[in-house]
C-alpha cells in the first residue's frame, strides 16, 4: 500500500485510504525512496520557486485558494512521507507503523478537505505550483527518531499554530467552512504530535537530556525555530504531552 501510494500517477489513487484487512506480517528490507511520483500538474518545480501569500491576504478570494493550495501540497507531502517511513522503518514495532499507517489515513482526509474549499472558490488542485519542502527533510533521514524529529515534532508541532493562525483568518474573512477544516486538522495534529513525543521516549537513548536529543536529530534550517508559528498554543502542546 505505501509503495502503491508513493508511485501513485493520479491523485485519486494517492488519496485512496488504506484498505481495511492491511497486514503487515512481512514488512520487507528497508527502502528509501527518494521522492514520489505524481500527476504531471502536481509535480514539484526544482527550480521556480512558488510564493504563498500571507495570512493577510485570506480575505481575497484569489490570494485564499492561492494558501489552500499551499496547504493541500503539505497535507499530501506529510500522506506521502508517512509512507516513506512505512518503507524505510519495517523493522519498527507494529504498533509504530499502525500509528503511521492512521496518521497517514489522516493526512490524505486533510488533503482532501482542502481540495474540496479549493473547488468551492473556484479553483482546483493542480492550478498552481508545488514545492518539496517536506520532501527535502527526507533526503536526510536515515533514523525513526530522525523521522519523529523532523515530522512530529517539527513540522506537525508547528502546524499547532499555523492551523489556528489560519482558522482565525479565514473566519475573520467571513469563510467558516474553511475555518472548520482548519480546526479538524488541528485538533488531528494534535494527537499525530501525541504519537511523535510518545514514540520519542520509546526511542531516544537512555538518560540523554530531551533537548539535547531533539536538536541532534534535526538540521538547520529546521529544528525549534521552525516548531512554531507566530504565536504559540500551548494548550495544544500539553495536550499532546
Amino acid at each position: 500500500f505505501a509503495l502503491g501510494l508513493l508511485e501513485a500517477q493520479t491523485l485519486e489513487a494517492k488519496l485512496s485510504p488504506p484498505p481495511a484487512g492491511l497486514t503487515d506480517d512481512e514488512p520487507g528490507s528497508p527502502l528509501f525512496v527518494k521522492g514520489p511520483i505524481r500527476p504531471p500538474e502536481l509535480r514539484h518545480d526544482p527550480v521556480q520557486k512558488v510564493k504563498v501569500p500571507p495570512l493577510s491576504g485570506m480575505p481575497d478570494p484569489g490570494q485564499r485558494v492561492r494558501i489552500l493550495h499551499s496547504l493541500a501540497n503539505h497535507e499530501l507531502q506529510a500522506a506521502e512521507l508517512f509512507a516513506w517511513a512505512l518503507l524505510a522503518f519495517p523493522a519498527m514495532p507494529r504498533a509504530f507503523r499502525r500509528g503511521c499507517l492512521g496518521i497517514l489515513a489522516d493526512e490524505q482526509l486533510h488533503c482532501s478537505l482542502y481540495i474540496e474549499r479549493l473547488e468551492a472558490l473556484g479553483s482546483r488542485f493542480g492550478d498552481f505550483g508545488v514545492t518539496a519542502h517536506f520532501w527535502r527533510k527526507a533526503a536526510r533521514i536515515r533514523t525513526p527518531l530522525a523521522f519523529l524529529c523532523e515530522m512530529g515534532l517539527t513540522l506537525e508541532n508547528a502546524n499547532l499554530d499555523f492551523a489556528q493562525e489560519h482558522a482565525a483568518a479565514a473566519r475573520a474573512a467571513g469563510d467558516d467552512a474553511t475555518a472548520d477544516v482548519l480546526g479538524r486538522v488541528h485538533a488531528d495534529e494534535t494527537r499525530h504530535v501525541a504519537f511523535a513525543w510518545t514514540w520519542f521516549q520509546k526511542l531516544k537513548p537512555a538518560g540523554e537530556d530531551d533537548w539535547d536529543v531533539y536538536l541532534a536529530h534535526v538540521h538547520r534550517p529546521g529544528g525549534p525555530e521552525r516548531a512554531r508559528g507566530a504565536t504559540f498554543d500551548a494548550l495544544a502542546r500539553h495536550a499532546a504531552g
